[in-house]
């Protein structure tokens, strides 16, 4: 392809015209030397000169062909019918069928073919090509070094007047950023001054933030579309609820309204596994919850208030301070409250009263954290007060497992995404404490000491290797944890399951005993006696406890025996190696 570009310029823009001749030298002019401005000489040492070794030009061009993409969909139908045959109608397609199976080329393919799967089939019948030979050297030893957790980066608030770091929410391609939200939670006691922006982190870049949020009210939360990367959902300090597209800039992309918004904080925000990746709801301490959709963000397309008593008055409402919502239940969703109970709500639910299942309450105060159990989603966490709570759907009178009473309060807690026994919990004295109660249930198997101020969240990588912790300075320290609490150790699945079982099946004896009790003292209060089927029911509960701790101790005591044949079979033999036996 030839480029032709012409330059145009006026004759009397060149100057004067040269008129060249041949004649003899003329002295125009002779200026003697001025011995003055020899003085002021001086010489420049060093002397730097640039030499470019390329021709200069003055304009130059590289023109290649246009390359063309183009991106075209197909609609798979059954077969490869012609466009004359109607692959719906029987009819055409026997006709069609017998027509071509007449067809010589046809006869001659399946011939050929028919000989190549037939060995096939004869080598598959011989040889099992989805046998996994080495299954068992596949599980993972359960490893014997110590836990252990060691700190990455810290990514620090860039603002003067420090917020704390409310929310943190993983980049979901990839993990390679961190969205954390800032705000101070201090009802009426911000700063003057105070910075209304949020940032995402680059994981290897904490000196600068790569992008930053400008909401219009300090952003209590914020959180990652997972279909979307570029999209992110805010909740704001005012009740209003924000989005980004991190394509078009700082500035918010879509907002709520004022007056159909919350009229507290938005502590919760969740966005829903939809077809169009564009639904989400939020929850507030204003006790409703609210559904959005993104693409007309104005007004809520849903609402359901908190009230247990079930009569939809806002006034009674409880304040939801975290939400749980489970992609395999998506008509079930939960919501942590501020006096300590968990409301399980049924979404699809005929009327606002009948959304609201059950509830579980064995909190103080209110309930930070609250997520269901990756691997059995029957089973959930919760953190609030000075304990954190593992719950069985099953078992509502009270949580299964609990942890100590803490000398300080518990501010946020996780699941490992990769192991089921394993979860994470912050505090306030600046410590990240992580369980496995596999391995102990008393106390931490890591107690990590952050930093000196309180930790207000936390949140898992998708790996389990990783965890982001906020705290109320609003610097987010990035932990890694050692392989041995992210990789999923051997029958640690059977032994977790069989644990919540068990458990769950011991809070169930326990409610059966208590509610005998409680039908005792009624009865004796109304002058009723029922003793004698108060001793059939203790009869039958005393052997529902007793066959309960049968299997309790067989299963200790069968895995007790499996620990001394390995240690036997680990044991070197005297000698110092194999010996042979001679014959006698």
């Amino acid at each position: 392809m030839e480029i032709v570009y012409v330059y145009v310029k006026k004759r009397s823009e060149f100057g004067k015209q040269c008129n060249f001749s041949d004649r003899q030298a003329e002295l125009n002019i002779d200026i003697p030397p001025n011995p003055e401005l020899a003085t002021q000489f001086v010489e420049r040492n060093p002397v730097d000169t640039g030499v470019q070794c390329s021709a200069s030009m003055s304009e130059h061009e590289a023109n290649t062909e246009r390359f063309e993409m183009e991106t075209r969909g197909v609609n798979h139908v059954e077969g490869g019918w012609p466009k004359d045959v109607n692959p719906l109608e029987l009819e055409q397609t026997i006709r069609f069928r017998k027509k071509v199976e007449k067809d010589e080329n046809y006869i001659n393919a399946i011939m050929q073919l028919g000989s190549i799967m037939e060995h096939c089939i004869k080598q598959n019948n011989a040889i099992d090509i989805y046998q996994e030979y080495f299954d068992d050297e596949e599980e993972v030893e359960v490893t014997e070094e110590a836990p252990s957790a060691k700190t990455i980066n810290v990514f620090r608030d860039p603002q003067d007047i420090k917020r704390a770091a409310t929310h943190v929410s993983w980049h979901p391609d990839g993990n390679r950023k961190l969205a954390v939200a800032y705000s101070c939670l201090n009802f009426q006691r911000a700063p003057a001054g105070m910075s209304h922006e949020s940032y995402i982190w680059e994981l290897e870049n904490p000196n600068r933030p790569e992008i930053v949020l400008k909401p219009p009210s300090p952003l209590v939360t914020l959180e990652y579309n997972p279909k979307d990367s570029h999209v992110l959902l805010g909740g704001c300090y005012n009740g209003q609820i924000a989005c980004w597209d991190t394509r078009k800039g700082s500035l918010v992309a879509e907002l709520s309204t004022i007056e159909f918004s919350h009229r507290d904080p938005v502590y919760g925000t969740i966005w829903l596994q939809s077809k169009t990746g564009t639904e989400c709801f939020s929850a507030s301490t204003d006790g409703q919850v609210m559904w959005w959709d993104i693409r007309k963000i104005s007004e809520p397309t849903e609402v359901v208030v908190m009230d247990i008593t079930r009569k939809e008055l806002l006034e009674n409402a409880l304040g939801a301070i975290s939400l749980e919502f489970e992609s395999t239940l998506p008509t079930k969703f939960m919501v942590g409250t501020e006096q300590g109970i968990v409301v399980s709500c049924n979404r699809k639910a005929k009327t606002s009263a009948e959304k609201i299942v059950c509830t579980f309450s064995g909190h103080h105060g209110p309930i930070y954290a609250l997520q269901r159990n990756p691997f059995y989603p029957k089973n959930f966490l919760t953190v609030g007060d000075w304990t954190a709570r593992i719950w069985s759907e099953d078992s509502r009178e009270s949580s299964i497992m609990w942890t100590k009473y803490h000398m300080a309060y518990l501010t946020d807690g996780a699941w490992s995404p990769v192991r089921p026994a394993v979860f994470f919990t912050t505090k306030m004295d600046g410590t990240l404490d992580i369980w496995d109660f596999v391995f102990k249930q008393c106390d931490p198997a890591l107690s990590l000491k952050v930093c000196d101020e309180a930790l207000f969240c936390l949140r898992v990588q998708d790996t389990g290797c990783l965890v982001a912790c906020g705290s109320q300075l609003g610097t987010t320290t990035l932990l890694e944890v050692s392989s041995g609490l992210s990789t999923l150790q051997r029958n640690e699945r059977n032994i977790a399951s069989s644990m919540f079982e068990r458990e769950t099946r011991r809070e169930k004896i326990l409610e059966a005993r208590h509610r005998e009790m409680r039908l005792k003292e009624k009865g004796r209060a109304e002058g009723k006696d029922d003793e004698q089927r108060a001793d059939e029911l203790a009869v039958d509960l005393q052997d529902l406890v007793a066959k309960a701790e049968e299997e309790f101790f067989s299963v200790i005591f069968q895995e007790l025996k499996k620990k001394e044949a390995e240690a036997m079979e680990k044991k070197p033999k005297p000698g110092g190696g194999d010996e042979e036996e001679l014959p006698t």
